[in-house]
């Protein structure tokens, strides 16, 4: 996330209130969680997979767009073989979000209700996704499963949508995102040619980045090989939905996290409140991405963005590991949510145990 972004989150509550009245709006109310309800738990749905030929929904839940976003997801959709529809409200304009909170839910409710559409793509991520998770029609979706997928703000998308429906959805890549080899090819076998088990080692390319940019270096602070369901997403996400309806459930999952342009003490503060909130040493592992920007501003005081993380990761006797190919980077894997994975820090590989779409 940009850090004009960690600013607007911070300012969420003040800019949620003069978005277009949408706390009053009868409609949008009507499709939010009780929130003093004990949490139901959904079977696992997986969409169909994507073939050839078919629709993709090009829609922007959170940052506003230009046009040169546009226009360069249209054509990774079509370098994919596939068709693309905009959303209706796909150029509005509301502050630094995609139009309000009403234009941006209808453009997610339109695709998910076109029989049409196979895939629900965001075009990029940015700040405002978290406004729209109290007023998701939640049983119209479960009715309409399909392939969601993006990152970072997006991650709030992934862990309502995955826990209120049960829907298999995928942290990759955004639209608009400069796809490499190894992004496509691990983005075709996740979603267009799925295997019973498929294994993901980690991109050279990036192996080949850590010897000028250390954040690159793939470390192992536990080793060993776990088995769980993927969870996570963007740190700043997974940490603000904490303690809410739509927070990851960390027991028995392979936690997995990344994240952009935020200070070590940022970092620090982050995973503090989410082992405050649901216990880090629950989950069967800990997978991180790669942190861009990360590191301290040069003559100040502050612990390095590694001695940060490993505050956190040293103390746990599961496998926990940083530097994995996805996150704000250019080759990235897609990792799809709520589907049974395989850790392995030795080999340094995630496999998929079961296929993500049907």
């Amino acid at each position: 996330m940009s850090s004009h972004s960690s600013y607007s989150r911070r300012q969420f509550g003040g800019m949620l209130a003069a978005a277009v009245g949408v706390a009053s709006a009868p409609a949008l109310a009507a499709a939010a969680p009780h929130k003093g309800s004990r949490m139901q738990a959904h079977p696992l749905i997986k969409p169909a997979r994507l073939r050839q030929g078919d629709l993709v929904a090009l829609v922007a839940p959170a940052g506003l767009l230009d046009e040169d976003e546009i226009a360069r997801s249209i054509s990774n959709m079509e370098s994919l073989g596939l068709r693309v529809t905009l959303g209706a409200h796909i150029r509005a304009v509301n502050g630094n979000y995609a139009g309000t909170v009403r234009q941006r839910l209808d453009d997610l409710h339109a695709a998910f209700r076109d029989p049409q559409v196979k895939a629900v793509w965001a075009i990029r991520g940015g700040s405002g996704c978290i406004s729209l998770l109290a007023h998701i029609d939640y049983a119209l979706i479960r009715a309409n499963p399909k392939i969601l997928i993006g990152y970072s703000d997006i991650t709030a998308l992934h862990l309502a949508i995955h826990r209120h429906t049960g829907l298999v959805t995928f942290h990759g890549p955004v639209a608009s995102s400069t796809f490499s080899d190894y992004t496509v090819t691990h983005l075709r076998n996740v979603l267009m040619q799925p295997q019973e088990q498929y294994t993901i080692p980690m991109a050279l390319e990036n192996h080949r980045r850590a010897q000028t940019h250390p954040n690159f270096t793939i470390r192992t602070v536990h080793g060993g090989q776990a088995t769980g369901r993927l969870t996570g997403g963007n740190l700043c996400m997974v940490s603000a939905l904490a303690g809410t309806p739509y927070a990851a459930e960390f027991e028995q999952r392979i936690l997995f996290l990344e994240e952009i342009n935020e200070a070590p003490y940022r970092v620090d503060r982050m995973l503090y409140q989410l082992d405050l909130a649901g216990g880090l040493a629950r989950a069967r592992a800990l997978m991180l991405g790669v942190f861009m920007h990360c590191e301290a501003e040069d003559g100040g005081s502050s612990l390095t963005l590694d001695q940060t993380l490993d505050q956190h990761l040293l103390p746990l006797t599961a496998p926990a590991v940083a530097g994995y190919s996805f996150g704000h980077i250019r080759d990235q894997f897609t990792l799809p949510m709520g589907i049974l994975a395989t850790l392995d820090a030795e080999r340094q590989t995630v496999t998929l145990l079961e296929a993500a779409v049907s």
